[in-house]
């Protein structure tokens, strides 16, 4: 398990690299900042679908790896979500926040943005073992605000590529697809798609 997360890191690492190497190397575009802006974003929707796809794929697989990483990806989400918001304030805005309440009236789906990072922010924070003996039952309600987190950032990328839609719809389809898999009935279905190794031993 120690290799497996080892892998999962570096993977998630990479793109960090591949883009940073870009933008030193002259190659990103005439516009590096936008580059890595939307590179960024559009990493952190992808680890938080991929985030949320870990226990299905747990239920279908019987294999504990995928609930060793999900604490990892969802961290990982996070952190590209503030290097987006980061890319936003730096070569966006330029770090004059003078000017920030009128760009947020000419782009309404930053505020969207900003409150899905709030709200990844409250699960990365409480997304250790002391937060969950703390909180107790309280602890698996508030984590069920990933899943309105993952309809605005949808909603905010939305916003951002309406030019574009084919992108878009492929992200809202598999938000879709792990929402329908989270409702109660479907979710017991799904653990019993395989049949445990223990009573597929019995059978034999």
């Amino acid at each position: 398990m120690r290799f497996w997360r080892c892998a999962v890191f570096m993977a998630v690492l990479l793109p960090f690299l591949w883009w940073a190497f870009q933008v030193a190397a002259g190659q990103a575009g005439p516009e590096p900042g936008q580059y890595l802006l939307l590179n960024f974003g559009q990493c952190a929707l992808i680890l938080l679908l991929v985030t949320l796809s870990l226990t299905p794929l747990m239920k279908l697989t019987r294999w504990k790896g995928f609930a060793v990483i999900r604490r990892q990806l969802g961290l990982w989400a996070f952190s590209y979500g503030v290097l987006h918001l980061t890319s936003y304030l730096l070569f966006i805005l330029g770090l004059d926040f003078a000017a920030l309440g009128a760009d947020l009236q000419r782009r309404p789906y930053i505020i969207v943005g900003f409150v899905a990072l709030l709200m990844l922010l409250a699960l990365a924070v409480t997304s250790n073992r002391y937060s969950m003996k703390r909180l107790g039952k309280r602890w698996k309600f508030l984590h069920r605000i990933v899943y309105i987190a993952l309809a605005l950032v949808l909603l905010h990328f939305f916003w951002v590529v309406r030019a574009d839609m084919a992108q878009w719809s492929g992200y809202a389809l598999a938000g879709a697809v792990l929402m329908i898999l989270r409702i109660p009935v479907i979710s017991r279905a799904l653990g019993r798609v395989r049949p445990r190794r223990g009573s597929a031993a019995g059978t034999r």
